[in-house]
């Protein structure tokens, strides 16, 4: 698919009624597994699910504080499960979080990353600041968890 004309795009201008990111599709290969994670453990709540008439399941989440859903698709071939995901939850507690989820024996960062060397995750440089970690749900699938501010 191609986007624009082969000359390149003019965007002056152009003004759209965009205003937030609605939804995030996150591949898991199994649907019932991943929402008991994301809801149980990382407190999300079902927002969406429903199966369209060919037999394919649209299953979402929301953190509770609200923000964009996430879609936990089923993965396929082509969009595999265990991807660094690029997504960031934000928490008003890191560190409390990084002690419950390793507790709760979820897979995430021994610690959070350290200020000031660069670690690269999912395209994007992170050097500590705000606090942050890392966290692996049962797909591997990694997220970020981030300081609110």
């Amino acid at each position: 698919m191609s986007f624009g004309s082969s000359v390149g795009p003019s965007y002056m201008g152009l003004q759209t009624n965009i205003r937030n990111v609605g939804t995030v599709v996150l591949p898991v290969t199994d649907q019932e597994r991943a929402l008991g994670f994301y809801t149980e453990v990382l407190g999300c709540k079902k927002v969406n699910d429903f199966t369209y008439a060919t037999g394919e399941r649209w299953l979402e989440v929301q953190p509770d504080g609200g923000g964009s859903n996430l879609c936990l698709a089923l993965a396929r071939p082509e969009r595999a499960a265990g991807v660094e995901t690029g997504i960031v939850l934000l928490s008003t507690d890191v560190a409390g979080d990084l002690v419950a989820l390793r507790t709760a024996g979820v897979d995430t960062d021994p610690e959070p990353l350290a200020e000031g060397p660069v670690v690269w995750w999912s395209g994007a440089p992170l050097a500590g600041r705000p606090p942050q970690f890392r966290l692996r749900d049962p797909d591997g699938n990694s997220l970020l968890v981030d300081a609110a501010t």
